[in-house]
């Protein structure tokens, strides 16, 4: 093991904290959030921090957390089993057509993606009437939803059939890509949609009651966690595990999808591999880590177990990494999920021109309007300086850029 390739913070009465982030920018304000989740007594050994760590809501994006006993609702947010598919076909760069404007249209109208909160309005980003893809794919969630709602009936009202095969908004995609042989790829992101955020957010508020007057003692109101044998615990280990087969299925859905669409533009016949790479990386999961069954939660990394395939995709206009996992202990078998931002959604917006987002995506068949500035390639970390800093974590299996990108 290479030991010089992560710093380490020691704050006397916390875990220690090792950070894979040389060459790349930690904000203040991720690093001081990362202290007061290690000041925890749940956590195991210690915290890993990935190269794309930035600031989060609750918990640090770009963060693996073990935990002993218990689990921390707002570690995993209420973007439940966020994650990446990908897909490699048998077309080469030549067979797309010249023009892939009408490529992007055809994805576009097959996945429903972006969403509009003025009532009395039809939601783009939901299906009108469930296709029977996504019937299907309910009837293998149903009665795990239903045990859910027994018991937490609010959750009832929430967006479930409707949502799943659907994009959603901001940093969820769909890329069509090529790789370094011209290969032609599919690759998407996008998690639990409505009713993961519900749950996410009700787990996260029952944690909070749950510890009562306790929850003075925290770092941080958000860091309430729910412990071992209590109800609520038992509730939220089947509720996010549901959700995040949820997540798993709704990419399957949408990647079935927009190559159905793609056949519909592209005159030559193919194939696409129905799931090469299919990972979450906003979850947690039960592993066994330095002599201990525990778990692990991972809020913007992706699992690296040895000779295991992930995910790591750019921004827009930038690369995107398939990865094989070197299995490295002491990063609890993690990599980064992203390149992770540096700059907040409305410091991009002030600071990115639509003139310069184009000129950044002028290789990308893509919105080029002031809706996604927040998501130019400026807003992120360099992609290449995040890939140099985990090394030790991940080797690259194939190397992608887009060529039409779909954003929610």
């Amino acid at each position: 093991m290479n030991q010089t390739a992560y710093n380490t913070i020691h704050d006397p009465g916390a875990a220690p904290i090792k950070l894979w982030t040389r060459g790349v920018p930690l904000e203040d304000e991720a690093r001081e959030q990362l202290r007061n989740i290690a000041k925890l007594p749940i956590i195991h050994r210690h915290i890993a921090v990935m190269p794309d760590v930035h600031l989060g809501k609750g918990a640090t994006v770009g963060s693996v957390v073990p935990t002993v006993g218990a689990i921390i609702p707002a570690a995993v947010g209420v973007d439940i089993g966020c994650g990446m598919i990908a897909a490699r076909t048998t077309l080469m760069a030549g067979d797309l057509p010249d023009s892939l404007a009408g490529l992007r249209q055809a994805i576009e109208r097959a996945v429903p993606h972006g969403r509009v909160a003025a009532r009395g309005k039809r939601d783009p980003g939901a299906w009108a009437s469930p296709p029977e893809r996504a019937i299907e794919g309910w009837a293998t969630l149903a009665q795990g939803f239903r045990r859910i709602t027994h018991a937490h009936p609010r959750l009832a009202k929430t967006n479930n059939l409707h949502h799943l095969g659907t994009l959603g908004t901001g940093n969820h995609f769909v890329e069509v890509c090529l790789d370094e042989a011209q290969r032609v790829w599919f690759m998407l992101h996008s998690g639990s949609r409505g009713v993961g955020n519900a749950i996410g957010t009700h787990f996260i508020e029952l944690a909070k009651q749950d510890m009562g007057r306790h929850i003075a003692n925290l770092p941080d109101v958000d860091l309430a966690y729910l412990r071992e044998g209590s109800q609520h615990y038992d509730d939220y280990v089947f509720a996010v595990e549901w959700a995040q087969h949820y997540a798993r299925i709704n990419r399957q859905i949408m990647m079935r999808n927009a190559v159905d669409a793609a056949r519909r533009v592209i005159a030559k016949p193919f194939e696409a591999q129905a799931e090469a790479v299919n990972c979450h990386h906003n979850y947690v999961s039960r592993e066994h880590h330095f002599g201990k069954d525990i778990f692990v939660t991972r809020k913007g990394a992706v699992s690296a177990r040895k000779g295991e395939l992930g995910i790591i995709p750019g921004s827009m206009g930038t690369r995107s990494y398939i990865v094989r996992g070197l299995g490295n202990a002491e990063s609890f078998h993690s990599c980064s999920h992203g390149a992770g931002r540096v700059m907040s959604r409305t410091r991009a917006r002030k600071l990115i021109s639509v003139e310069a987002h184009a000129r950044a995506t002028a290789h990308v068949e893509c919105r080029k309007d002031a809706e996604v500035v927040d998501e130019s390639p400026a807003a992120y970390k360099s992609i290449e300086a995040v890939m140099d800093a985990q090394k030790d974590l991940v080797e690259v299996v194939h190397t992608l850029r887009q060529v039409v990108c779909v954003k929610g």
